[in-house]
């Protein structure tokens, strides 16, 4: 029963490759519960800073582009709502092939991940977050590489979270 619905949506997605617009529109009958998907963008957004740059140079409620790995710490999502770490794409991530079971948790390379490191809360054209999991909404899984624009926002402590509206996910290499 499920067929046909999602044999629209790829129809769908085939005839808007070459489209202008850039977000990729699901509706609930097409991807079921899916529906706030609407936050993932099927073009990589330009001039993305790596997670360090940004940590260094961009200022509370500056819009900002960044592109990182979801990881930073052995659960990098947070339940019940559409929000993860991501760590700077230069700091390498412990290899399966060593023996380490959670290597988008950076066990290997700790003293570099605390400077390298953002928080992504994806939110609704109100700025609230997204109460669904990531990891649903956008497809994704530790040590995903992902594109995110939105507003920047800082803590008392100059740690970086993004109040993301764009999400572009890298194809897996």
């Amino acid at each position: 029963m499920k067929t046909l619905p999602t044999l629209a949506l790829l129809g769908s997605l085939l005839l808007c490759t070459g489209c202008a617009e850039s977000k990729v529109a699901f509706t609930a009958s097409d991807a079921g519960d899916d529906a706030a998907s609407a936050y993932l963008v099927s073009q990589e957004p330009k001039d993305a800073m790596s997670v360090g740059q940004a940590r260094k140079e961009v200022e509370d409620a500056n819009e900002v582009t960044l592109v990182g790995r979801i990881g930073g710490s052995y659960k990098p999502f947070v339940d019940g709502i559409a929000a993860f770490t991501i760590v700077d794409s230069s700091v390498p991530h412990c290899a399966p092939e060593e023996g380490c079971p959670t290597p988008w948790d950076y066990c290997c390379t700790m003293n570099q991940v605390k400077d390298n490191i953002a928080t992504v809360k994806v939110v609704d054209e109100s700025g609230a977050p997204v109460t669904q999991d990531a990891r649903e909404l956008l497809q994704v899984k530790e040590l995903s590489t992902v594109v995110v624009h939105g507003t920047a926002q800082r803590d008392d402590q100059g740690n970086l979270s993004v109040l993301a509206r764009e999400v572009f996910v890298r194809p897996a290499s």
